[in-house]
């Protein structure tokens, strides 16, 4: 609980002004069934009907001021509960985008996306509960508790009797419900990532016609779900009987016990009634206590899952930067020994023992089968990866002592995926730069490709993208990516495949532009076409981690036998098209 003091901390008067109202509330109920028993012990029995209007307004007046403090209490309750998890929520969100690659890994989006979400309403609810009933259950209880004493010794003697089986099986109740909340959140972890993935995927799932195939993953998921959720509620249901069950029985002892006593004139008729109402109170409250515990099981469960991301470990931070004023001025990339695997545990290598120098202002493709490790090794350089041993140097700098915010503002990344979000055409240009004007947009555009087919649009620049870029074509949203990153005018461009959608002549004019708008810059291009890359200034061969070759096209073809392979395969291709 330590952890989520400072969100109370901002809002601490909401946090203490909701509860003072719920004890306003509390007097308010312990004082209305004695009053209530002087109208009828003292009022109806003398008919002194002054005395029934006195204690009727004062009644009035406890009722009037009970509505405002439960109003107050609410709008406090409320306004406290939200702020709570909105600042959670925001942490936990700034936190994930903290996420290196591999932290990510650990976490699929589902789960991510229930923590942020229905986990920190589970946190909510129970701070609302807590601010409404931690104060008003526990004081009606020791209030009816002593007024019923006070009133009659003898006859709260059922109480005793009472509440502890009332406790005993609330208490179990809770023990056994706690493991299957947690159960319950992990089985709603899978059925967000089925969702995700088939929301993400739907035109694919259209296209191999795989609607009810997906629509039984997603009801298997669904089912589970509701197994496990009725596991942890049939619990929850068994709750409402058992208090229901004390409480009548309760209210039969007394009407038995307290009948008995007013017969032979040991007690009032009006101190039965405020008796009955507070055995009602007593039991109410403990009902009241026992929701909010079994919320809190639910929430504690919840607050785990929420931990969990906070206090991931996170690999890849400036912590150990040795040059934070540094920043990358020319943009000569360098691999000494670089080793990584994916797994620690796994002793199974993607890149092994990698070395190269890549000078500032060079063309350098990198080519290889599937799975050789292209994309893991580019990632290394802006750090979204770390190597297991050797190292990456970028102007001679370890990428270590740079901060990440120097070190990726002067490297721009067009992955393999290429992303675009919602909004228009421009909003996702300002990534690349927000103060950027539009005509510094429209030369990246037409550096790329991109300006003519977004002049074709009605709204041109302005156009609406639907959720990443479906909207446009698999070759748009590609070169729309790479003048996103062009716009960045960065030191370092790296092209993960980012042109696997264009055709070749429209590829061509956009590498021909790289050698006016980003003469300086340094260039790497990863692509399955050797045409892509074969008048680089050098190219580096991958083969199952390893660099196999590394030189001009000309000298690879008689050195470097993977190349070769590559090269003629594709040529063989080409010519029986």
């Amino acid at each position: 609980m330590k952890q989520y003091m400072k969100y109370i901390r901002p809002y601490k008067w909401y946090f203490i002004l909701g509860p003072l109202c719920m004890i306003t509330e509390v007097i308010g109920d312990v004082l209305l069934p004695y009053l209530t028993s002087l109208i009828i012990n003292v009022g109806a029995a003398n008919r002194d009907i002054s005395y029934i209007i006195k204690m009727g307004g004062l009644m009035a007046v406890a009722s009037i001021l009970m509505m405002l403090a439960g109003i107050g209490g609410s709008y406090f309750g409320v306004k406290a509960s939200a702020s709570f998890a909105a600042d959670l929520r925001r942490d936990v969100f700034h936190q994930i985008q903290k996420f290196s690659f591999s932290n990510i890994d650990s976490f699929s989006t589902g789960s991510l996306i229930t923590r942020l979400t229905n986990d920190i309403t589970q946190i909510q609810n129970l701070v609302l509960m807590m601010l409404r009933m931690l104060l008003r259950s526990p004081g009606m209880l020791i209030g009816a508790i002593i007024m019923a004493f006070t009133m009659n010794a003898k006859l709260a003697l059922v109480i005793l009797i009472i509440v502890p089986v009332l406790a005993t099986a609330v208490g179990l109740i809770i023990y056994y419900a706690f493991p299957r909340f947690e159960g319950m959140q992990r089985k709603l972890d899978t059925l967000n990532s089925r969702i995700q993935e088939a929301l993400t995927n739907v035109r694919v799932i259209k296209s191999f016609v795989r609607e009810d195939y997906e629509e039984e993953k997603f009801k298997a998921a669904n089912e589970d779900l509701k197994d496990t959720s009725m596991n942890a509620f049939k619990l929850m249901i068994c709750q409402q009987p058992v208090i229901t069950i004390a409480m009548n029985v309760a209210t039969l002892s007394v009407v038995w016990f307290g009948g008995s006593q007013i017969i032979v004139g040991d007690m009032p008729v009006g101190n039965l009634t405020a008796f009955i109402t507070y055995i009602t109170q007593i039991l109410m409250s403990l009902m009241m206590l026992s929701m909010g515990l079994l919320q809190s099981s639910r929430a504690v469960a919840s607050a785990k899952r929420i931990n969990e991301v906070l206090n991931a470990q996170i690999d890849i931070t400036d912590d150990v930067a040795q040059a934070k004023e540094k920043t990358v001025t020319r943009g000569k990339v360098e691999f000494k020994n670089v080793s990584f695997r994916y797994y620690k545990e796994n002793h199974e290598q993607v890149l092994e023992n990698l070395q190269f120098v890549i000078e500032p202002g060079q063309t350098v493709g990198i080519i290889g089968s599937t799975g050789s490790g292209k994309s893991t090794l580019v990632q290394m350089i802006p750090r979204l990866y770390d190597p297991d041993e050797g190292e990456v140097l970028v102007d001679d700098v370890n990428v270590k002592d740079y901060t990440l915010q120097h070190l990726r503002n002067s490297v721009a990344m067009v992955l393999q995926k290429n992303i675009l979000f919602s909004g228009t055409i421009l909003e996702n240009m300002e990534w690349g730069d927000e103060k950027a004007s539009l005509e510094q947009i429209i030369e990246s555009c037409q550096a790329a490709q991109a300006h003519n087919f977004v002049e074709s649009f009605p709204d041109q620049y302005e156009t609406e993208l639907g959720q990443g870029g479906v909207n446009v074509s698999g070759g748009q949203k590609q070169r729309l990516c790479i003048a996103r990153a062009l716009l960045k005018k960065p030191k370092i461009l790296i092209l993960d495949d980012s042109t696997s959608a264009v055709d070749t002549a429209t590829e061509s004019k956009i590498r021909e532009s790289f050698y006016t708008t980003l003469k300086d810059t340094t260039k790497i291009i990863i692509a399955q076409r050797i045409t892509s890359v074969m008048d680089a200034d050098q190219i580096i061969v991958l083969d199952e981690g390893k660099i196999v070759g590394i030189g001009k096209h000309a000298e690879l073809l008689s050195t470097c036998e993977a190349y070769g392979e590559i090269y003629y395969s594709q040529k063989d291709k080409e010519e029986s098209v």
